[in-house]
């Protein structure tokens, strides 16, 4: 809006990154339990196994058990963020969920200050780019998500960050012509310095998790092939990129660990694409997608694409396709995984760049009263998800569960071998009550997806031949399963407690 003068944007910019800080601190020590707790405590099964390995102080006896519980999750993407935890939990004398959250945080903040200058380049509007930046960084889910312990905030962050770089690289490119593929000792053209700037900080983003290679990948193409044309293969910049690009994942996923790889491939890709022949795998794709972001700001984002200037509007379009094909890679993910889409925040914010400029200039040309009121509900609006954010973020209080836990691990002699039909994976136990155990199989939409039905008895005498108990904390579970149900109450009870009941598999009832 012109009558917002643009010595007021920056203030108005940190104003929003400092809103977006504080938002995502609030009760930041409450433990990981509030978004996909499975994701979350994989983490910190992990970071804590890469702590105890560091840590020269450690109790040898406590060292061995959080090794062998941290080798226990499988582990497809390289430990990052987990490291980086556990660099910093050794700085501080112990772990803290803190640490990862401040870190997210930090990501996410840094990608704001790209977002915000990419958008201000497509629009040449700062209230456009500051109120895209606005939804970036105050949507709730983002705020949720983006705090959390896992790879997708370093991801996203640093493939935001990529995509400026690149947008940057095709401007300097356009601006200098042929001129900006020489590269001569002593000077570095612009768009040498930013191919090389976006390679980077892509080729880390798909090091850091592979599947933002879809979208990373379709914006490369589309602002490679808007830029250098048909000719684009001739280019020693655009070779450069896609080197540095790719070769670090190719490295991690298909030459280090291609077993992994390949495991995760066909059992969350190839095994699920028969959902793509229903419709209502897109209709549920779809719903999801607009309980995340909202289904108006969605359509909205997409007719912002279509109206953008040329650059933009290819970089969009790129984007938009490069997540379209990585939905259809993973099916199942799309319509249960909310994390799955955090990457698809910045799409929409800079979708709605167009939209905000358009509303801006118009503005511009009412009195000063109406231009007061149109401010205070882009305030207002703001304010309430904020506001939705923040009791989001406090509407629960996890801070008894570690408690509990250790309740439950402590019932449970060390060293004793167990099988648990338990929450995310057994993680809970492992992680707050210190207890290794072997997991019973939990009936789940999953299951129904891959068609496989539980043998309850075939399944009990493969995993409780060398078991000596069997621990239940999730009775919905139990209930779902009746022919467990009739085996274990064939079983004595070691110990029970609220939550919990362990049976003793080395005392039949008479």
């Amino acid at each position: 809006m012109a009558f917002l003068r643009l010595s007021l944007h920056r203030c108005l910019l940190i104003l929003l990154l400092a809103l977006g800080g504080f938002l995502r601190l609030i009760d930041i020590t409450d433990p990981p339990l509030d978004f996909h707790p499975t994701r979350q405590l994989r983490n910190a099964i992990v970071a804590r196994g890469i702590y105890y390995k560091m840590q020269p102080q450690a109790d040898p006896i406590q060292r061995e058990l959080a090794l062998t519980i941290a080798r226990i999750p499988a582990r497809y993407e390289p430990p990052i963020v987990e490291t980086l935890s556990a660099l910093t939990y050794l700085w501080i004398g112990g772990e803290s969920i803190a640490i990862p959250r401040l870190y997210g945080t930090v990501f996410w903040l840094l990608a704001g200050l790209a977002l915000y200058d990419l958008a201000r380049r497509i629009t040449r509007s700062p209230i456009a780019a500051l109120l895209s930046s606005a939804y970036f960084l105050v949507l709730p889910f983002s705020v949720q998500a983006s705090r959390s312990f896992q790879p997708d905030p370093l991801m996203t962050a640093s493939a935001v960050i990529g995509i400026y770089f690149l947008f940057r690289w095709s401007e300097a490119r356009t601006a200098e012509g042929a001129e900006g593929e020489r590269w001569t000792r002593g000077r570095i053209s612009a768009s040498w310095r930013f191919a090389l700037l976006a390679a980077l900080s892509i080729g880390f983003s798909a090091l850091v998790k592979i599947f933002i290679a879809w979208i990373v990948g379709g914006a490369a193409i589309a602002m490679v092939l808007f830029t250098l044309g048909r000719n684009a293969w001739r280019s020693r910049q655009m070779w450069s990129m896609l080197a540095v690009m790719v070769t670090p994942a190719l490295l991690h996923y298909f030459v280090f660990h291609p077993e992994r790889s390949s495991e995760y491939a066909v059992n969350w890709s190839l095994e699920m694409f028969t959902l793509l022949t229903s419709t209502d795998f897109y209709t549920k794709w779809l719903a999801f997608l607009g309980s995340l972001f909202g289904q108006t700001f969605l359509f909205l984002s997409l007719i912002g694409t279509v109206l953008m200037a040329q650059r933009g509007r290819a970089l969009l379009i790129g984007l938009w396709t490069g997540y379209v094909l990585y939905g259809l890679s993973v099916p199942f993910q799309m319509y249960t995984h909310s994390y799955y889409h955090l990457q698809l925040t910045p799409i929409i914010a800079l979708g709605l760049c167009p939209l905000i400029e358009i509303g801006a200039r118009r503005a511009s040309e009412e009195k000063r009263g109406w231009q007061m009121a149109l401010i205070g509900l882009i305030v207002a609006g703001i304010g309430f998800q904020a506001w939705v954010a923040r009791s989001i973020l406090l509407s629960e209080n996890f801070r008894g569960e570690p408690a509990y836990w250790e309740r439950v691990g402590q019932s449970i002699p060390p060293r004793a071998q167990v099988i648990a039909l338990t929450q995310d994976f057994g993680y809970r136990l492992m992680y707050y009550g210190w207890r290794r155990v072997t997991l019973w199989p939990i009936a789940s939409g999953l299951a129904e997806v891959r068609g496989k039905t539980l043998n309850a008895e075939k399944v009990f005498a493969e995993l409780a031949a060398d078991k000596e108990y069997f621990l239940v904390t999730t009775f919905n579970q139990l209930e779902k399963q009746p022919d467990l149900k009739a085996i274990l109450d064939q079983y004595a009870v070691a110990a029970r407690g609220e939550g919990f009941v362990l049976y003793d598999l080395r005392r039949p009832k008479p």
